[in-house]
């Protein structure tokens, strides 16, 4: 277990490192490159000299065909060594660049998981460029993305909350575990496709193992006697008539060979990653419940516990028969398949894997997945030692954040701010100029409970929240092509926010400028019908304004509802802000000044 030192200094300890490792293995490649050159050229000479003087002597090319042969395996471990070093190299360079604020526009963005409908994933910009999925993840296949990505957009229970948050804070400390889930294995990206190899393994046989399996064996045997009868005897009669046999089998057995290999051929490149992931976490020792759970969930899934075949094991013999099969594209092997039923022969180890292990593909699945997630918050709180863990709380609604600052904004430019809504203070109106921080703020609160929500560390001195059904209007676009305003696609978004505010989970609502799109009359009174329904189905909420009136709405709401403002001012001929929530009503405008400060004559 490594010690708690600063993040910064153990990734620049362990590049030194890591660099000196890789300036040795790039001289050893360049010598070992040279070397067998220079013995591949010796090895011709000494050919064509021995078969020129004295061809007797041939045998002893064989001194250097072995050498050569040695280098060159030798050769190749050191080039294996080289790659797995530029791969940890890479993975600290990335730490280095999230600790140094230069992550965003690096990474996986995750907009493959963008849903339109999502409630605020749009809005607070939980995928894309700079997201907070892109900052997050440090995970090697599609399964761990997936499990990341839907941690991210749905809330979980308070229960699994705690559970996470237990094997997060264990697995902060597993420097070299996270190094391992993260670069063990070839550079595969997001490799392994879980859906499609888990409904594979679930599908019934399509060539179940027994006796077709030995008469394809028995026709190629005699196949290959009959060559060898007709190579000594010169009878080819037999060797013809087992052509013709062993063709019109391959014939027969053709669509189910490809269809018992169809499901897996696409993870076939990807089988060998998963089995080292899975090694790395049976081997590891836990504590936490979570963790261990994972570990048992490896042993119980499909055959392994009557076996006693791990996880890994059993995903590395898939690995192996997927490699064979693969091998059918060889020349020779392609020219002999129709006559040894090599590709069947393949078809029969994966089809007797599929019978003993299939059913355990999803489990193996979901729990590498949810090892890569929780590995990836391991991550984020290591790198982030003075974030925190949120306390959740059972009865709500209820938001109590002190000194909380919005997780994406760079060390040196984000504000702390304090915040606490509940039962009685139910509503914040914020007023406030231009670039005065509205609209990062309420990013930031949402943001924030995303993370807590999904097990992770907070950016807060303190962070106490009842379970909140996060929702947000900030981002909404209008559609061209499907005809859609974005008043419309606004207020479709405001009847979703109220449809989920029903529901048995409490509403925190982030609406920045609220229906902008209308005049200021319709908007005063749909804005105030809009917060005083939310506010009446137990909601909490912020809202954002340039427009004065609609502060007038928090003043009529009584105790459940305040105005509070962000402030600038104007020195020096430059606008000034703090990005400090105040409150009261904002008393400055700013618009004049930026439309003045580009030239605007107004």
């Amino acid at each position: 277990m490594e010690s708690a030192d600063d993040p910064k200094q153990t990734y620049a300890r362990r590049l030194a490192m890591l660099r000196a490792v890789q300036a040795e293995r790039m001289r050893r490649d360049k010598t070992l490159g040279f070397a067998k050159l220079v013995l591949f050229l010796a090895l011709i000479v000494l050919c064509g000299w021995l078969a020129k003087f004295d061809p007797t002597y041939l045998f002893f090319a064989l001194i250097p065909v072995l050498a050569l042969v040695f280098l060159i395996v030798l050769h190749e471990r050191v080039l294996r060594s080289l790659r797995q070093c530029n791969r940890v190299i890479a993975l600290y360079e990335r730490g280095m660049a999230r600790l140094e604020d230069r992550w965003a526009g690096s990474g996986e963005t995750g907009e493959v998981f963008l849903a339109e409908a999502h409630p605020y994933a749009r809005d607070l910009d939980i995928f894309g460029p700079g997201s907070v999925f892109q900052l997050l993840c440090t995970v090697r296949t599609r399964t761990g993305e997936q499990t990341l990505a839907d941690w991210l957009l749905f809330a979980a229970p308070q229960t699994e909350i705690r559970a996470r948050q237990a094997a997060v804070e264990e697995l902060r400390t597993r420097l070299q575990l996270r190094e391992d889930l993260a670069t063990t294995g070839e550079d595969v990206r997001a490799g392994v496709h879980p859906e499609a190899l888990a409904a594979w393994g679930e599908d019934a046989a399509m060539m179940k193992p027994g006796g077709l399996r030995v008469v394809t064996m028995v026709l190629a045997v005699l196949w290959l006697a009959s060559g060898v009868l007709w190579a000594w005897k010169g009878q080819s009669i037999f060797f013809f008539a087992m052509c013709i046999v062993n063709l019109t089998v391959t014939g027969w057995l053709h669509k189910r060979v490809q269809s018992a290999a169809a499901g897996v051929e696409s993870a076939a490149h990807d089988l060998e990653l998963l089995a080292k992931i899975l090694a790395c976490m049976e081997r590891e020792k836990f504590s936490t419940e979570k963790l261990l759970g994972l570990q048992a969930q490896l042993r119980t899934e499909g055959e392994t516990a009557a076996s006693g075949v791990t996880a890994s094991r059993a995903i590395g013999r898939l690995s192996r028969a997927m490699q064979w099969l693969e091998s059918a594209d060889n020349i020779f092997v392609r020219i002999l398949n129709p006559f040894v039923f090599w590709t069947a022969q393949c078809a029969f180890v994966m089809e007797t894997w599929r019978m003993r292990y299939g059913a355990g593909i999803r489990g193996w699945l979901a729990a590498v997945g949810e090892m890569e997630a929780l590995s990836a918050l391991a991550v984020y709180g290591y790198e982030h030692p003075e974030y925190i863990f949120p306390e959740f709380v059972a009865e709500g609604p209820r938001l109590e954040a002190t000194d909380f600052a919005h997780p994406l904004m760079p060390r040196d430019r984000a504000v702390a701010n304090d915040l606490d809504l509940n039962s009685e203070l139910q509503l914040l109106m914020i007023s406030g100029p231009n670039m005065a921080g509205k609209s990062t703020f309420i990013r930031g609160v949402g943001v924030n409970v995303v993370l807590a929500q999904c097990g992770a560390p907070v950016r807060a001195k303190q962070f106490v929240l009842s379970s909140l059904a996060v929702t947000a209007s900030i981002c909404v676009l209008d559609s061209l092509q499907g005809g859609i305003s974005r008043f419309y696609a606004e207020i479709r978004r405001l009847k979703q926010i109220s449809d989920l505010a029903e529901g048995p989970t409490h509403v925190l609502f982030l609406l920045d400028e609220l229906l902008s799109g209308t005049n200021s009359h319709d908007r005063q009174l749909g804005t105030e019908l809009m917060v005083k329904g939310l506010v009446q189905h137990g909601a909490i909420g912020l809202v954002t304004t340039h427009d004065l009136a609609l502060t007038e709405i928090a003043s009529a709401m009584g105790g459940h509802a305040a105005n509070v403002h962000f402030a600038d001012r104007f020195e020096e001929g430059e606008l000034r802000f703090d990005y400090k929530l105040h409150p009261g009503i904002v008393q400055t405008s700013n618009a004049l000044q930026l439309m003045r400060s580009i030239g605007l004559k107004v």
